[in-house]
C-alpha cells in the first residue's frame, strides 16, 4: 500500500513563492538583455534618439508659444478687453476711449486700466536704427510695471523716460546702461532703469516701457489708441457678468489664460508653424517606432533558442510574456530618461550660449514623450511576444 505525501503551503509561504519566481524571472529577463550589448545599444540609441528629437522640436514650440504670449506673461492682468479680430497678442487692434470708461463704470469690476503696444525704430548713439516694441503703461498706476534690476521705478515719470528690458535682444540696443540715449521718432530718450520679465518677445525686438500718455506722443497712431483695457475684476464669480457686459459692446474680454491660448491657437493653425512641428515630431516617433520595434523584434528571433530552453524547462506562456514586457519596458524607460536628460542638457547649453534660444520643456511634452515611449514599448513587445508564444520547446535541440 503506497502512502500519498501532500506538502502544504500556508497563503504567506505561496504568496513569497510567487514574488520570488517573478523576481527570478525579470532578473533573467535583464541579463538575457544587456549580455547582448549591440542589440541593447541599439534599442537604447533608437529610443533616445526619437525622445530626444520629439522634446527638442516640441519644446521648441512651446518655447515660441509663451514669447509670443510675451506681453501677456509679462504685465499679467487677470482679465484683457480687446476688438474681436485680435488673434494674437502682438497684433493688436486701437480701441476707441469710451471702452475705458465703460470698463470702469461695469458691476465686478475693481479697477480698468489702459495699456499701449507698439512698435518703431529707435536711432542708437551710433547712428544706427533699431526696431523695438514699445509698452505704454497707465500713467497714474503704472500698472503691469516690470520687475527693475537697476534704477527707480519712479524715475519713468521723469521726462524722456524709458525702461529696457534685459533680455535675449537687449544686446540689439547696444546694451543700453542707466542714463544712455536714444531717439524715437525724433523724441529724445533716456534709459531710467533695466528691467527683467517673464519672457522675451517672439519676433528679435528688444523691449521698451514708458508711460500710456508719452507713448502716444512719440509714436505715430491711427484715430484709436488703446490696445488693450486690462481688468480686475473684484472676484472670480464676477468674470462672466464682465464678459457679457463686454460682448454687449461689441467688444471682448478673455482671461490671462484665454488670451494666451488664443494667441497659440492662432500660430499653431492659422501660420503653418505647428502643423510642420507636428509633422516634424510624428515623424520622430515613426523612426523611434520603426528602428527599436525592429531591433527588438531582430533581438528576440536571435534568442529565441533560449525562449525555447525555459519554455523546455516549464516556463510557461505568462512568464515568458513577463519577460519581454519586461525587457521592452527596461529599454524604452532607459531611453525615455536618456532622451530627456538629453535634450535638457542640450537647451540649457544653447540657452547659455544663445539668451534668445525658446526652447522650454513642460509636463505637455514630457507627457507626450512617455506616451510615445509606452506605445514604443508595447508594439515592440507585441511582436516579440507573438514570436515567442509560437515557439516549440524541442527548437532548443536543433543542432
Amino acid at each position: 500500500m503506497g502512502v500519498a505525501l501532500q506538502v502544504y503551503c500556508s497563503p504567506q509561504q505561496e504568496q513569497e513563492n510567487r514574488e520570488g519566481a517573478v523576481k527570478g524571472i525579470l532578473k533573467l529577463a535583464y541579463k538575457l538583455l544587456v549580455n547582448d550589448k549591440a542589440k541593447f545599444t541599439a534599442l537604447l540609441l533608437g529610443i533616445t534618439f526619437a525622445v530626444f528629437l520629439m522634446l527638442q522640436v516640441t519644446s521648441t514650440f512651446i518655447g515660441m508659444m509663451k514669447r509670443a504670449s510675451s506681453t501677456v506673461y509679462n504685465i499679467a492682468a487677470p482679465v484683457w478687453i480687446m476688438d474681436p479680430a485680435v488673434q494674437s497678442a502682438s497684433a493688436a487692434i486701437g480701441m476707441p476711449d469710451y471702452v475705458l470708461d465703460a470698463a470702469r463704470s461695469m458691476q465686478g469690476v475693481s479697477y480698468a486700466v489702459p495699456v499701449y503696444s507698439g512698435n518703431s525704430l529707435v536711432k542708437l548713439d551710433d547712428g544706427t536704427y533699431q526696431p523695438a516694441t514699445i509698452v505704454g503703461l497707465d500713467d497714474t498706476s503704472l500698472y503691469g510695471r516690470p520687475r527693475l534690476l537697476q534704477g527707480k521705478i519712479e524715475d519713468l515719470y521723469g521726462e524722456n523716460a524709458f525702461v529696457v528690458v534685459k533680455d535675449g535682444d537687449y544686446p540689439k540696443l547696444g546694451s543700453p546702461r542707466v542714463g544712455t540715449e536714444f531717439e524715437v521718432n525724433d523724441h529724445r530718450g533716456v534709459i531710467v532703469g533695466i528691467a527683467d520679465v517673464a519672457s522675451g518677445g517672439l519676433f528679435g525686438t528688444p523691449t521698451l516701457y514708458t508711460t500710456y500718455n508719452r507713448a502716444l506722443q512719440y509714436l505715430p497712431n491711427p484715430r484709436f489708441t488703446i490696445s488693450y483695457v486690462l481688468l480686475q475684476p473684484k472676484s472670480v464669480g464676477d468674470v462672466a457678468e464682465i464678459k457679457a457686459q463686454v460682448k454687449a459692446m461689441g467688444y471682448l474680454a478673455l482671461t490671462k489664460d484665454e488670451f494666451i491660448a488664443r494667441t497659440s491657437s492662432f500660430y499653431m493653425w492659422e501660420t503653418g508653424m505647428g502643423i510642420n512641428i507636428m509633422i516634424v515630431a510624428i515623424m520622430s516617433f515613426i523612426v523611434g517606432l520603426s528602428i527599436s520595434g525592429q531591433t527588438f523584434y531582430t533581438f528576440v528571433l536571435e534568442n529565441i533558442d533560449k525562449f525555447a530552453a525555459l519554455k523546455a524547462m516549464g516556463a510557461n506562456n505568462r512568464e515568458l510574456i513577463t519577460m519581454i514586457l519586461a525587457q521592452a519596458g527596461f529599454t524604452s524607460l532607459t531611453g525615455y530618461g536618456l532622451g530627456v536628460g538629453l535634450c535638457s542638457l542640450m537647451i540649457s547649453v544653447a540657452k547659455m550660449r544663445l539668451p534668445s534660444f525658446a526652447s522650454e520643456i513642460s509636463f505637455v511634452n514630457l507627457g507626450l514623450g512617455l506616451v510615445m515611449v509606452v506605445v514604443i514599448a508595447a508594439v515592440s513587445s507585441y511582436f516579440g511576444g507573438r514570436r515567442v508564444l509560437n515557439v516549440e520547446p524541442f527548437q532548443v535541440f536543433r543542432g
